[in-house]
């Protein structure tokens, strides 16, 4: 049963604000806006003019209207009513701000136009807008990345016309007053209900709100001052980029409508993965075969770094399988910085599978010298094989 109808029945009952909105106790302000919004949607006068519809909507707004304000609330909270404790029915229309032009105010943020008791409306936009920002990948290897580097790329965006230069007209010929909206860039519809004369303005649908027509437009860009075409442009990669990383270029993106400003492009990187070196910001990794006989009783080598040439590197004598050797300064610049990260080097000992009689004959002999050497059984946790380079990329490929 409705309130008004247990008023009628002489049974004095609270506004159930909250219920009325569908909402519970405990609704935030964005929850009372959203609800609101979505009632009014389907209740208004201009989307629904049955008379019941027009009621609900007006019950609909005094809740949003209590609900919004604290001091109302609070005393919906403790049992009471604000606007009418012992009277009946919803108060006799819209209570506080929503009177008057306050309706109308709700209206224009909630729907997009203006709604007052004689017209108004924010006016025509301009024609001109600015553009909108591009994104376009780039694929470069690790060493690019490293070292940094200029390179070509070819766009697809819109540009400025060059025929009207973004007048959108043809020749000397001049943009015209729209029609239909006699240069407003709205339009607007009026409906009797409950409320009064109730205005509501739309975009025009004749010029878009821009409030003025092309009736002579460019031949080349059809009235619009852009076109779309391909073109080269530059980019300059810093040393030290890496995967997912943007360089944007200020005014090389979409020219706006009407030949407004550029927006900006985005070249997103793409780095390509490396056959021998694994990349961790500015560390490199990599695996480093060590002989048995080098393991256990150290040597030097040299391996290649990505962007130094070769470089030496001592095997520590003793060396066990999984050991790291650090090459410092050797790894990727930071980007804009000085500064180095390290090439740390894996190292996987590798036992002989097939010997000569002279080799079997001397390991026979050292494994006699090493009598407290004995095979032990150990944990098999973590023994997935595929080799610590596998291994490597695994880890910071985030399996």
């Amino acid at each position: 049963m409705r309130r008004a109808d247990l008023v009628r029945a002489g049974l004095d009952v609270a506004r159930d604000y909250y219920g009325i909105l569908g909402v519970d106790k405990d609704a935030t302000d964005q929850d009372l806006k959203r609800a609101y919004r979505k009632l009014a949607r389907e209740l208004h006068p201009d989307v629904n003019p049955a008379e019941e519809a027009q009621q609900r909507f007006a019950e609909v707004s005094t809740a949003y209207e209590v609900l919004t304000d604290p001091e109302k609330r609070r005393i919906v909270d403790l049992g009471g009513d604000p606007l009418d404790p012992g009277g009946g029915g919803m108060g006799g229309g819209f209570p506080g701000g929503f009177g008057g032009g306050g309706l109308g105010d709700v209206f224009e943020a909630f729907f997009g136009g203006g709604m007052s008791d004689g017209g108004g409306g924010r006016g025509p936009r301009s024609r001109v807008q600015p553009g909108s920002d591009a994104l376009l990948g780039m694929s470069l290897t690790l060493e690019e990345c490293a070292t940094g580097l200029t390179k070509q790329i070819t766009v697809d965006t819109a540009i400025l016309c060059d025929l009207c230069h973004g007048k959108g007209t043809h020749g000397d010929s001049e943009p015209a007053t729209c029609g239909t909206c006699q240069g407003n860039g709205q339009v607007q519809s009026m409906q009797r209900s409950i409320l009064g004369n109730v205005v509501t303005m739309r975009t025009c649908p004749t010029c878009r709100g821009v409030g003025e027509v092309i009736p002579d437009p460019c031949q080349k860009c059809t009235g619009d001052g852009r076109v779309r075409a391909r073109r080269d442009i530059s980019v300059k990669v810093p040393a030290g980029v890496g995967d997912g990383m943007r360089i944007r270029l200020s005014g090389q993106g979409e020219v706006g409508p009407g030949g407004g400003p550029a927006g900006d492009l985005y070249v997103e990187i793409d780095e390509a993965e490396h056959p021998l070196f694994v990349r961790e910001e500015q560390t490199l990794h990599a695996s480093l075969t060590v002989p048995m006989a080098d393991a256990a009783l150290g040597a030097e080598t040299t391996v290649e770094t990505l962007i130094d040439g070769e470089a030496g590197v001592q095997i520590p004598a003793g060396t066990q399988p999984g050991d790291t050797v650090v090459l410092r300064g050797k790894g990727v610049p930071k980007l804009r910085s000085n500064q180095r990260g390290d090439l740390v080097l894996h190292l996987d000992v590798v036992v002989p599978s097939r010997m000569d009689a002279k080799q079997t004959e001397a390991l026979e002999k050292f494994r006699a010298l090493r009598t407290k050497d004995t095979v032990q059984m150990g944990s098999a946790r973590g023994n997935g094989g595929g080799g610590i380079f596998s291994k490597l990329r695994d880890v910071f490929a985030g399996r």
